[in-house]
């Protein structure tokens, strides 16, 4: 089995951790990712000396013993190791707010934050099945709204503390016409005020106003991620019902205008793998945003706990060897235009461990 394969594999199936429970498992795994606005829900290991985000599962066919991945109880040749706690997670802000509740580690060095944990588009008949960008703040587990000198203090510490190379920040959805940019672009001016030189990615949805992906820029950011998941309306329709509103020749119209902005390769949007979309559409449409100068992000989709895949048909993650094929395909496309989500600045291409596109050659 070759890398790829194996990792496709397992970010699928997951991985078993065979310890006393789990409590003693999440202690094994201690930087794990639960609910929010994104479709993983991982725990943050490092393979091979590369950061991957994998499901841990106990019914997965690949288990750890000690620092080696074993496949049905054989070691296939995989050094595995878990991302280990983070020092900043242990320190709060002078009002009492922990870290960890502001921005959290993904991978081995990369801070993420929502920085507003709300979305218009939260409401059932509008939630993109495979979010969950409430349920964390339900579950106490963070702040509703990051202000921007909060957001600073972290990153300083995260950086002094922890070595965190780039930050991710994201937001949901606002009412307002920019769509939450122009709170991103505070935070980002703040969190550069104080660590200038670490590289920042911001996500949103298509500002309403394009001259905002100039504010973003202008702010500090380095690179933008504007993600569609889907470029077939009818899946949009299906998966996506408030974001599928934003007519795709709107993220196409803010995409150009990001690659002007920001720079070929410094711009990315994910594309879900098994939300029904035809494979070779899927590619076809990759190589499209790689021509304009977009990585598209390919990630398998799986249902998660706390969101509404499970009132979707055919919810369920997608086949492996559909899953290998496009990330292949992809990665060729990649490498035809000279493009590698490691020569992005920040963000998640730049980071990977949610995609299987790195291990590919993308």
């Amino acid at each position: 089995m070759t890398g790829l394969s194996t990792r496709v594999d397992i970010a699928l199936l997951g991985i078993r951790v065979d310890v006393g429970g789990a409590s003693e498992a999440t202690g094994y795994v201690p930087v794990q990712r639960r609910s929010g606005a994104g479709p993983s829900d991982d725990g943050h290991v490092l393979i091979a000396g590369a950061g991957a985000a994998i499901p841990i599962r106990s019914d997965s066919p690949y288990s750890v013993v000690g620092n080696r991945l074993l496949l049905d109880g054989a070691d296939i040749g995989m050094a595995i190791e878990p991302v280990r706690r983070p020092q900043f997670y242990d320190m709060q802000t002078a009002d009492g707010v922990s870290y960890e509740k502001i921005a959290k580690l993904h991978g081995s060095n990369v801070l993420a934050t929502t920085v507003v944990q709300t979305c218009i588009r939260y409401g059932e008949d509008q939630r993109c099945r495979f979010c969950s960008i409430e349920a964390s703040l339900e579950a106490g587990s963070t702040i509703a709204v990051k202000r921007p000198e909060q957001l600073a203090e972290v990153a300083e510490a995260a950086v002094r503390l922890d070595g965190v190379k780039q930050m991710v920040m994201t937001t949901g959805t606002s009412a307002a016409k920019d769509r939450g940019a122009r709170h991103l672009a505070r935070c980002v001016r703040a969190v550069k005020a104080v660590v200038p030189d670490l590289p920042i990615q911001v996500q949103c949805e298509p500002p309403g106003d394009l001259a905002t992906i100039t504010e973003l820029r202008e702010a500090g950011a380095d690179a933008i991620g504007i993600h569609v998941e889907s470029l077939d309306d009818e899946v949009r329709r299906k998966w996506m019902p408030g974001k599928a509103t934003v007519p795709l020749a709107e993220y196409r119209a803010a995409w150009a205008e990001a690659v002007r902005v920001f720079g070929r390769n410094q711009v990315s949007t994910y594309l879900l793998v098994g939300l029904g979309e035809d494979p070779d559409e899927l590619v076809s449409g990759a190589a499209e945003l790689i021509d304009m100068g977009v990585y598209p992000f390919v990630v398998p989709f799986r249902p998660l706990a706390g969101t509404l895949a499970v009132d979707v048909d055919g919810a369920v993650a997608p086949n492996r060897d559909v899953l290998e094929d496009v990330t292949r395909r992809v990665a060729k496309e990649l490498q035809r235009a000279g493009m590698a989500g490691a020569d992005q600045r920040a963000g998640c291409a730049a980071c990977g461990a949610c995609s299987v596109l790195q291990s590919a050659g993308g």
